[in-house]
């Protein structure tokens, strides 16, 4: 027996953020996680830019495979785990992880994407550091 399942109840109890954007990249779902993710209310963010998360760096390079994923309809990163760098409203740098699904109307057009996202900064810092401290040791083994 499959129950209905609310949209609106699971992605406010779910842990990672959940974004919503349309055609041209405008955010138009945004839930609790990704509030504290990010630190930008939802008021904050609808109808606004990918860019408010995208470092400045990274743009270009984001909507070159945004806008060719919406012309083509076809994403590499559905079932592949994108990392990259995003920025924190404060400014500060984060590490996230990130699934994506292309979107569709009752027509069945592209309609937008929406993207799955976890959190990896304490992660990412902590390899970075493991590295660091293997690279090290090496260093002074070999001596």
């Amino acid at each position: 027996m499959q129950s209905a399942i609310d949209f609106q109840q699971l992605a406010n109890a779910i842990g990672d953020a959940i974004i919503i954007s349309d055609l041209h990249g405008s955010i138009t779902f945004w839930n609790p996680a990704a509030e504290h993710m990010f630190g930008f209310t939802q008021s904050e963010v609808l109808g606004k830019s990918l860019d408010l998360i995208i470092p400045e760096r990274l743009r270009g390079r984001h909507w070159d495979g945004y806008h060719k994923t919406m012309s083509t309809g076809e994403t590499r990163y559905g079932n592949d785990v994108l990392r990259v760098p995003a920025v924190h409203k404060d400014g500060r740098s984060l590490s996230i992880a990130f699934t994506v699904a292309l979107l569709h109307s009752s027509q069945n057009e592209l309609s937008g994407i929406v993207a799955v996202i976890r959190d990896e900064t304490k992660r990412f810092q902590e390899d970075r550091l493991l590295r660091k401290r293997l690279a090290e040791l090496e260093a002074s083994a070999g001596a």
